[in-house]
């Protein structure tokens, strides 16, 4: 298969701002005596914060009101903005600069495809603009992940068809999406399997670009 162009989920994948995502989290549950463990946000990672709430409350929805989840999901965007306010390059994943700089070096198209707001904030604030061809964010897409259109979008964005494109992603959501788009999808995790990747990596460490050989 001749790969054109390579999609990074961000959080997790590229940039380790995942734990800012949990930690919030964990710090809004302990005011409902509710333990949330790394074990259990791998279950909603990659999700809006939306469909988040509803899995981290599941059996527990009616006693949250409309008004109360409004507050909960503006206090989890709050606490994870100011864990991730001063965020620098040394947030980026070892290995993550020089695979990308082999990649932009063989002339492959390169896009971020996330759904969090927080997108270009964290891609400027550790320098890793400079790697991409298209950034699409939270801002950019109606729809989150698992649907496909962030994917989608990315690719066409990039003027590409989507059977040439691989994507990087940490969570299962995000490899669902990317295979709903017709892509090919290599997994970056080292806590869990996911599934449906067609291949899988711990890390970017010494990643040579045949891992793109489909």
């Amino acid at each position: 298969m001749n790969i054109g162009a390579v999609i990074f989920d961000l959080d997790g994948v590229l940039v380790d701002t995942t734990k800012y995502h949990y930690l919030a989290w964990k710090e809004i549950l302990k005011e409902y005596d509710q333990e949330f463990t790394e074990e259990d946000y791998e279950h909603v990672k990659g999700v809006s914060r939306y469909k988040s709430l509803d899995m981290i409350f599941k059996g527990n929805e009616e006693k949250i009101s409309e008004v109360e989840r409004i507050k909960i999901l503006r206090k989890k965007n709050n606490l994870y903005l100011q864990y991730i306010v001063d965020i620098e390059g040394n947030q980026v994943f070892k290995g993550v600069v020089e695979f990308l700089e082999k990649l932009k070096s063989k002339g492959y198209k390169t896009a971020i495809g996330s759904t969090s707001d927080s997108s270009y904030l964290i891609i400027e604030s550790t320098g890793l603009s400079k790697y991409f061809d298209v950034i699409i964010d939270g801002y950019t897409v109606d729809k989150a992940k698992p649907h496909p259109e962030v994917y989608i979008l990315a690719a066409r964005e990039l003027n590409i068809n989507p059977h040439k494109c691989v994507v990087f992603e940490d969570s299962k959501a995000g490899v669902l999406a990317a295979k709903r788009a017709g892509m090919k999808v290599i997994g970056v995790n080292h806590r869990v399997s996911l599934d449906n990747a067609d291949k899988m990596i711990d890390n970017f460490e010494n990643l040579e670009l045949d891992i793109l050989d489909f």
